[in-house]
């Protein structure tokens, strides 16, 4: 279960040309945008890469402005090979990973196994995570799912976070409301 006082929000490589031509581009942007919002509002540390970005540009100028500080660059394709990445994530003190990003049978796949091995919670979001095909898409959420990885969505992840619409809850009922209101 995703808790938000243990969760990291990881955004991997939402970059330039790439980003616009994986499949369901525009809908993995926006889900990309969603997950940012939502942590933000639920105070959650939010880490991004930028895979080679002078070749492949810059994060996505929808994404890019939600997103805090400056990303991490990187050449290994599992953020976990980028020691300042690994630095971040440890500095945290969370344990469970909520993870985003292209392509999901790359740098997406390489990352969360990597993180499954190094024992943490890391959970996917689907509609987040896309490829250049469709194949290459179910085949990285797959193999992730199989290395321990949970596969979710960016309403299950969020309300899993909220836990209740109650003022009672981890985030209290004020925010169960701005959250619909980031769904919708």
């Amino acid at each position: 279960m995703l808790k938000i006082d243990d969760t990291t929000l990881v955004v991997v490589d939402f970059q330039g040309k790439l980003a616009r031509i994986v499949l369901d581009s525009e809908q993995v942007i926006a889900s990309a945008c969603k997950l940012a919002r939502a942590a933000a509002l639920l105070h959650l540390p939010i880490i991004w890469t930028e895979q080679n970005p002078a070749g492949l540009g810059a994060t996505v100028e929808e994404l890019a402005p939600l997103l805090p500080g400056e990303p991490i660059a990187k050449q290994a394709f599992s953020c976990w090979g980028e020691p300042v990445f690994a630095e971040k994530l440890a500095a945290s003190a969370r344990r469970s990973v909520l993870l985003a990003g292209i392509e999901a049978h790359i740098c997406v796949f390489q990352t969360a196994v990597d993180l499954c091995e190094a024992g943490y919670d890391v959970h996917v979001v689907a509609e987040a995570v896309s490829s250049r095909t469709d194949a290459n898409r179910r085949i990285g959420l797959g193999r992730m799912a199989k290395a321990g990885a949970a596969i979710t969505s960016v309403e299950m992840a969020m309300f899993e976070l909220l836990a209740t619409a109650g003022p009672a809850g981890p985030a209290g009922g004020e925010k169960f409301k701005q959250m619909l209101k980031i769904i919708k």
